[in-house]
């Protein structure tokens, strides 16, 4: 009897412990499967990182570029502002990492700089970015050109040459364009993959507008489609866009749309206050191609009662107007511009006024990891020309809809913000930021893009096969 006991003891003390872990582990797993924070937005935890080679091009064409810029005369196209220049007068010298320039026509595009400053800031500081950068091409997934393409665009058509951009000769923004291809092509990566596993940042609608069909392949970060598309005007009928469009070098299948760089401040929730205004829009009224639809909109919305439309320049007295006006009204129109979207977007939601879309053909960043109707009114085109129907609708939402959409817009706002808050750039990012977003879109794009370059590998010599894109 002496000895049984013990051994009775072992027996429950294992059967208790067996028990014990079986709830534990149920526990967990139950935990696991519902529990979500934020269901609008992937995190993809599971997601080890992008193993991101950056590819060797001299700095003059990226931070060297900037230094050309402050050392430069001021944008031709920007009205004088002297209480509030873009440009300092004897700006003081920048270091190895000028920062990025102020004036809202370029600023708007500066995702090139954040995404390079991420890559260039020291290891030790970017344990929340998700690209992982690498120094032998043979570890990575992808290479990054480090060409700033859209200040090189916009440095061309500030000093006044807009009417030469697309002449080649005598044209510094080809030079450069022409400098960074010759440079790639003789990369053993680019002679690997034919360029398929290359990143540029193309955010400005003419970046590499000489050398598109030359990176048709590669991974294009674009803020829209609208400026690569051959439209016949001839063909546009003032409701839609032209039936036909030749569709050969971009695809959401390969490229990635990313959010333009707002110009306005953050409004935090706790921050907003009653607002007075239906709807409000500031900009050009005048625009082509796809934007013709603004003009007719402002024409039906201009006298309707909540409704402010007003017409203004991106300089610093338009953007004193576009806050108070942001925040002072429930819904924010976002018509077609010359291209599909605009900054104008990013700066609604910044200011927790709800977007309105009309835009039928409209592409927006990180779509599968944000639904965008959750805090979003999208309208057609043919519904937004009815007399009278924008106004009726929007004014159907009560009050608790309108809370609930900004609410909603609230969680995402910092998933479109690209700035660390370092004037050079260099320093940790936001993790649920736009870098981090943007490289786990091109993540997503890595296992299509080695299918593609071994497919390519096996083809026999002298085989020719036309491009193509199968678009969803």
């Amino acid at each position: 009897m002496a000895v049984a006991k013990p051994l009775c003891s072992v027996s429950c003390l294992l059967l208790s412990s067996s028990l014990v872990f079986v709830v534990s582990l149920l526990f967990f797993f139950s935990n696991s499967l519902t529990s979500d924070k934020n269901p609008r937005i992937s995190l993809d935890t599971f997601q080890t990182g992008i193993n991101v080679f950056v590819a060797e091009l001299p700095r003059s064409l990226n931070y060297g570029l900037l230094d050309k810029y402050w050392s430069s005369s001021p944008d031709s196209r920007i009205p004088s502002d002297p209480d509030h220049p873009t440009r300092k007068t004897n700006s003081p010298k920048h270091g190895k990492y000028p920062p990025y320039p102020e004036n809202p026509l370029i600023k708007q595009y500066s995702a090139e700089y954040w995404i390079m400053g991420d890559l260039e800031t020291p290891p030790e500081k970017r344990t929340g970015s998700f690209a992982k950068r690498v120094f032998s091409e043979s570890e990575a997934d992808v290479v990054f050109v480090p060409f700033f393409a859209t200040l090189s665009a916009e440095m061309e058509l500030g000093n006044g040459k807009g009417s030469s951009f697309r002449k080649k000769s005598g044209n510094q923004d080809y030079q450069r364009q022409r400098q960074v291809l010759d440079f790639l092509n003789n990369t053993q990566a680019w002679k690997r993959s034919g360029g398929r596993d290359h990143v540029f940042v193309l955010t400005d609608p003419v970046a590499m507008w000489h050398v598109r069909e030359e990176i048709a392949l590669s991974i294009l970060l674009v803020v829209d489609f609208g400026g690569w598309f051959r439209q016949d005007s001839k063909s546009f009928n003032g409701s839609s866009l032209p039936e036909r469009i030749e569709h050969t070098q971009v695809s959401v299948i390969k490229d990635v749309i990313v959010p333009y760089t707002h110009l306005l401040p953050r409004l935090d929730l706790f921050q907003n206050r009653r607002r007075h205004s239906l709807l409000y829009f500031k900009g050009a009224k005048h625009r082509h191609r796809g934007g013709l639809i603004r003009e007719k909109l402002w024409d039906l919305l201009v006298d309707e009662h909540g409704i402010v439309m007003e017409e203004g320049f991106p300089n610093a007295t338009g953007r004193e107007q576009s806050i108070r006006g942001m925040r002072n009204s429930e819904f924010c129109l976002h018509p077609a511009g010359d291209t599909p979207t605009s900054c104008r977007l990013f700066d609604a939601i910044q200011s927790l006024c709800i977007p309105v879309i009309v835009s039928d053909n409209i592409e927006l960043p990180f779509e599968g990891m944000i639904d965008y109707s959750e805090f979003s009114v999208f309208v057609s085109v043919s519904d937004a020309l009815r007399p009278k129907w924008l106004a009726n609708h929007l004014r159907n939402f009560s009050e608790r809809d309108k809370e609930t959409f900004r609410s909603r817009m609230a969680k995402v706002q910092s998933v479109f913000v690209y700035d660390n808050g370092k004037s050079d750039g260099i320093g940790p990012i936001q993790p649920d930021g736009a870098v981090n977003h943007i490289w786990k879109k091109v993540h997503q794009k890595v296992p299509m893009v080695k299918e593609a370059v071994i497919r390519e590998r096996r083809k026999p010599a002298g085989t020719s096969v036309p491009l193509r894109c199968q678009c969803i």
